[in-house]
């Protein structure tokens, strides 16, 4: 999967888990269902929320993790059923966690390659850019990844990621969202 894909937003959707079938169905039979925005939520660590309340059970968490993409626009969203329900991104369209054995996976539990790029913010977080696009490293996971940084002073400059050193970029965290082709704050 190329870097400009990412850009774009975009990832292959044979790339994603397929839409469970009773989705699929209602799509089918309800093709002009308005769009939903400012209900769903995904904050900093991965946590589905409805109108600031968190979603704690397993099944519904699954649900949404199954159906969530990125439109050509750059907005995610999930498909429930027939309607796309817009995400509004505290931070970036994926949030990554370290699995027990150095490697990554998602907040919708999809695994993930080595990543090809890493970037510290103004405010000290760690994104990476895997496969599936930009993602914010959990904070509940930087004291491990801090293990395998280089420093230049206060700077990060290399992220040795175990079998694949990384040189570490900066950006603004304002403008993380225009630089890596995402909506945080999607709007009809």
């Amino acid at each position: 999967m190329s870097y400009r894909t990412c850009l774009a937003g975009r990832v292959a959707d044979s790339a994603f888990p397929a839409f469970d079938n009773d989705v699929v169905r209602a799509m089918a039979r309800w093709p002009d269902v308005p769009e939903c925005f400012g209900w769903l939520q995904l904050d900093r660590r991965g946590a589905w929320r409805i109108k600031g309340e968190r979603i704690s059970h397993r099944g519904a968490c699954s649900f949404l993790g199954r159906h969530y993409r990125g439109d050509e626009l750059g907005r995610w969203y999930v498909q429930n059923g027939p309607q796309r329900v817009f995400v509004a991104l505290e931070y970036t369209p994926w949030v990554l966690h370290l699995d027990g054995r150095g490697g990554l996976t998602t907040h919708t539990e999809l695994a993930c390659a080595p990543p090809s790029a890493a970037y510290v913010d103004d405010e000290g977080n760690l994104l990476l850019m895997t496969a599936w696009g930009i993602g914010l490293l959990d904070d509940r996971d930087l004291d491990r990844a801090a293990d395998w940084m280089e420093f230049d002073g206060d700077d990060a400059t290399r992220l040795n990621w175990p079998g694949c050193p990384i040189a570490v970029e900066s950006v603004d965290r304002e403008q993380a969202g225009a630089r890596f082709g995402y909506v945080g704050r999607p709007e009809p």
